[in-house]
């Protein structure tokens, strides 16, 4: 018999939203509304802005893998929080930076400790919750990015508008102090597995608890020789290239393009955010009920017409409904992966296929902020690139359509 009257699956949860919030929502999506005034400190172009988006990327794609590998052989915990508390460090250096070339040094560090905690925090939902509850738990998990944007979009320009050009420095170092404090919580709150606290994941109608196995070598070849696993690889890459270029360049994109205030700009990110904060719990739960490459289909087109938007109807109009329509899909993309990582290949492997696929998601994401900040450059105007996204958005969802049964669970 269970000992708790709540399901400590619901307590990881929690701790999951928070993770992404700081590993995502802070570290990364941070620097979207940082980036007007930390670009104009620094004296960047927009292709510089773009690699410093890129570096970040870069650190989260070489931990990405080994995050996974790593918690799936030993410990998630240990492994989550050590990535948060090199989350906090990179961005008070950050904050600190002085040049183009060092803030390129602890943005990369900032995404080696984001990888090494969203992914293997995502992946440990899979062992806490029954396979017809995952694509849920990831979704509610997802919305720690949404709270991120509610929250930073005000704020961030309330502090620049307080500290002058020391604002942007000033947001990082309050980030960093944020998810300090989160690394420290999860140390101490997170397990590993529900039996070893003697519970099945939730929503197993198994009645006997769950014994952890003490074989703890992971099947690499089911991950790698696995078809299906490489095919939403290849699927997931085009979410990474499309939704950051939107995400890195949103706010910049409304101040040059729109000629928004940074205040009127945070206030659509803001929006943003409230639109998003359930779209991951609502797209998960979609994909447990129609099945994951439906879902995914339906996501990825809705994000084509978001980007698409942006750039083809460059007013107040236009970038309020790609606003409002990215922000109803948003995170749900990683959420559905998450789940459907379960699917294929079971609790115990889905960190290590989840770090697999990161892997081309976070080759999208590393490519793409540079290359729009050159099309930015070359142009003279930052819509190109959202159109760009747009087609990319719409690629993946065709090759979202052609996935295999066995990556459509129900």
């Amino acid at each position: 018999m269970e000992k708790y009257k709540i399901h400590y699956a619901w307590f990881i949860l929690i701790l999951g939203v928070f993770v992404v919030f700081g590993a995502l929502g802070l570290a990364r999506f941070g620097y979207s509304i940082v980036l007007p005034s930390m670009q104009k400190s620094l004296e960047m172009n927009n292709a510089q802005a773009g690699a410093l988006a890129t570096a970040n990327l870069i650190g989260y794609l070489i931990l990405s893998v080994i995050g996974g590998a790593l918690a799936s052989r030993y410990s998630p915990r240990v492994v989550i929080s050590l990535g948060l508390l090199l989350v906090g460090i990179g961005m008070l250096l950050t904050g600190l930076a002085k040049s183009f070339s060092s803030a390129v040094i602890w943005r990369t560090l900032t995404g080696i400790g984001s990888g090494a905690s969203n992914v293997p925090m995502m992946a440990l939902l899979s062992a806490w919750f029954g396979t017809r509850r995952r694509g849920f738990a990831s979704g509610i998990a997802a919305s720690g990015s949404s709270v991120a944007l509610i929250s930073i979009g005000p704020t961030v320009p309330y502090i620049i508008s307080v500290y002058g050009e020391n604002g942007w420095r000033v947001s990082w170092f309050i980030f960093a102090g944020v998810v300090a404090l989160i690394a420290v919580i999860c140390f101490f709150v997170l397990r590993n597995h529900p039996s070893d606290i003697g519970l099945n994941a939730l929503g197993d109608n198994n009645d006997k608890p769950i014994q952890t196995a003490n074989n703890k070598s992971i099947g690499w070849g089911q991950i790698y020789r696995s078809f299906s696993v490489w095919h939403l690889g290849l699927v997931y890459i085009a979410f990474g290239f499309s939704y950051i270029i939107y995400m890195t360049f949103f706010v910049k994109g409304l101040i040059a393009e729109g000629g928004w205030t940074q205040t009127s700009a945070g206030k659509l990110f803001m929006i943003m955010g409230w639109f998003s904060l359930l779209c991951g719990l609502i797209w998960g739960t979609v994909s447990d009920i129609i099945g994951r490459k439906y879902a995914l289909m339906i996501v990825y087109f809705i994000h084509a017409v978001s980007f698409s938007l942006f750039a083809l109807v460059p007013n107040t109009f236009g970038f309020t409904v790609s606003a409002i329509l990215f922000g109803l899909s948003a995170w749900s993309i990683p959420a559905i992966m998450s789940a459907t990582c379960g699917d294929i290949l079971g609790s115990k492997l889905a960190p290590a296929a989840l770090g697999f696929i990161t892997l081309f998601f976070g080759a999208g994401q590393a490519i793409a902020p540079f290359i729009a900040g050159r099309i930015a450059d070359v142009s003279g105007s930052f819509l190109p690139a959202f159109l760009l996204a747009g087609g990319v958005a719409f690629l993946g969802g065709i090759g979202a359509l052609t996935l295999r049964p066995s990556a459509n669970a129900k």
